[in-house]
C-alpha cells in the first residue's frame, strides 16, 4: 500500500524500518521531466548505506536553487554505495504516454543498480508495472532521505543533458527552462518550430504540429 503524504521534512524512518527488519540494501528512487516538452523523462535511484546520516539541507530539488543541487549532488554520490539512472526517450514517452514512461526509466534505473532488498518510490503504486519489492511513497521526495537523494540526483543530471541538448537545438532556452513549457519556450516552438526532441503527443506540442500541417496542405 502507498504511503501517504505528511508534513514531516525528509528522514530515515521508512529506510529504518527495512533495516530493522534485515533488508541492509534499501534503495530510494525518484524521477524528473515528466511535465517536460521536450527530453526524455529520467529516473535515478540511490542505495545508502544503513548507518548514513541525513546530509542538511536535503529535500525536494525543486525547493532547491541550482548552487544547493550542485552542492548536494558531490555530496550524495559520495555518501551513496552507487546510484544509477534509467532513462525514456521521447519516443517512448510518445508511444507509451508519459506515465508508463515514466515508470520504463524507473524499471530500468532499478535493474540497473541490482541487487538490493527493498526499493521507495516516489509517487503512487501501480499494479501494471513490474517495480519489484517496494513500497510507494506519496510526496516521497519531501518525506523520505533517499527519495529525496534521488529526485537531487535526477534533476543535476537531466539539467545537465538538457543543456548539452539545447546546444544542438538552440533557441528553446533548455538550458534555462529544462524543456519546461515557460512562455520563451512555448513562443520559441511558434516562431523556430517543433524538433525531433520535442514530445508530439503533449498538447502544446501537437497543436503546433497541426498547425504546421495545415500550412501546408
Amino acid at each position: 500500500m502507498p504511503t501517504t503524504k505528511g508534513s514531516m521534512p525528509p528522514s530515515l524512518i521508512l529506510e529504518q524500518s527495512h533495516w530493522h527488519n534485515a533488508e541492509a540494501l534499501v534503495v530510494g528512487v525518484d524521477e524528473v521531466g515528466r511535465g517536460c516538452l521536450s527530453g526524455p523523462v529520467l529516473a535515478a535511484a540511490v542505495l545508502l548505506p544503513p548507518d548514513c546520516h541525513p546530509l542538511p539541507g536535503v529535500t525536494d530539488s525543486k525547493k532547491l536553487s541550482l548552487a544547493q543541487r550542485e552542492k548536494l549532488y558531490i555530496q550524495i554520490k559520495q555518501q551513496a554505495l552507487r546510484f544509477c539512472i534509467g532513462i525514456a526517450s521521447v519516443a517512448e514517452i510518445d508511444r507509451l504516454n508519459i506515465l508508463n514512461a515514466t515508470y520504463l526509466a524507473m524499471q530500468r534505473a532499478l535493474q540497473r543498480i541490482q541487487p538490493y532488498d527493498h526499493a521507495l518510490i516516489d509517487g503512487r503504486d501501480s499494479k501494471k508495472h513490474d517495480l519489484g519489492k517496494h513500497t510507494a511513497v506519496i510526496g516521497g521526495d519531501q518525506r523520505c532521505y533517499s527519495i529525496a537523494c534521488a529526485s537531487i540526483l535526477a534533476k543535476v543530471i537531466r539539467d545537465r543533458l538538457m543543456c548539452r541538448l539545447a546546444q544542438k537545438y538552440p533557441g528553446y532556452g533548455w538550458e534555462r527552462n529544462a524543456g519546461y513549457g515557460t512562455q520563451a519556450h512555448l513562443h520559441a516552438l511558434d516562431s523556430l518550430g517543433v524538433t525531433p526532441l520535442h514530445r508530439h503527443s503533449f498538447a502544446p506540442v501537437k497543436q503546433r504540429l497541426n498547425l504546421e500541417k495545415g500550412e501546408t496542405l
